[in-house]
């Protein structure tokens, strides 16, 4: 899925969509909740969020208002969930490399690499969110900000256990290594393409080797 996108039966009474067989677009049904962040997550990509109606989220995904407010309380929500359901697996990925016995710079280099791979498979999810964040409310805001700056406290554990075994420069602040490192990673949805010349797994090869090369001992 390195180059792909995301994709968006059923009663009318709120909880489920109308029609089945179909989801938009023309493929297989899908459940609700999927095909909502689907249609949210395109029409926030092409017309922004605020330019986009609760009505037409609903139309393009073949469900009625109860339904998505069954699943997700207002607007706000599917834009906190766009991302959210990201920097999740971003995370369960996170700690599952960093648990592993295997050296730490083997470990740092697949995290790196990782975080790359995973964002550039969900780029527009990200661009969208970034754009829009501060249209949430400040409590979901916050609740953004501190899920994200956990994940990056265990990326720069794994910068720390380096430090302390002995693979990577001890005059380092981890701290600016993982802010260098993100800000990098942050920046790619200004430039990378799907169609472009680098695959996702070429450019997070070359972002990880260039963290490596960043903090080892010389």
């Amino acid at each position: 899925m390195a180059r792909g996108a995301t994709s968006g039966g059923g009663r009318g009474d709120g909880t489920a969509e109308r029609g089945t067989g179909q989801a938009a677009g023309g493929g297989p049904a899908a459940a609700v909740p999927e095909r909502l962040l689907a249609e949210a997550t395109r029409l926030f990509a092409e017309r922004g969020y605020d330019r986009t109606s609760v009505q037409e989220i609903v139309e393009a995904a073949g469900v009625t208002k109860g339904a998505l407010y069954h699943y997700f309380g207002s607007k706000d929500d599917l834009l906190h969930e766009i991302y959210a359901r990201v920097l999740r697996l971003q995370t369960e990925r996170l700690d599952a490399i960093a648990a592993r016995d295997t050296p730490v710079p083997e470990r740092l280099a697949e995290a790196a690499a990782d975080v790359v791979v995973t964002s550039i498979q969900n780029l527009d999810d990200t661009k969208i969110f970034f754009r829009s964040m501060h249209q949430l409310s400040p409590e979901k805001q916050k609740a953004v900000r501190a899920e994200r700056r956990r994940y990056h406290e265990r990326f720069r554990s794994l910068v720390e256990e380096g430090q302390r075994d002995g693979h990577f420069r001890t005059g380092l602040r981890p701290d600016l290594v993982v802010d260098f490192f993100f800000g990098s990673v942050h920046h790619l949805g200004t430039w990378y393409h799907a169609d472009g010349p680098l695959s996702a797994e070429e450019v997070a090869g070359e972002f990880s080797d260039l963290l490596l090369h960043s903090v080892r001992q010389p």
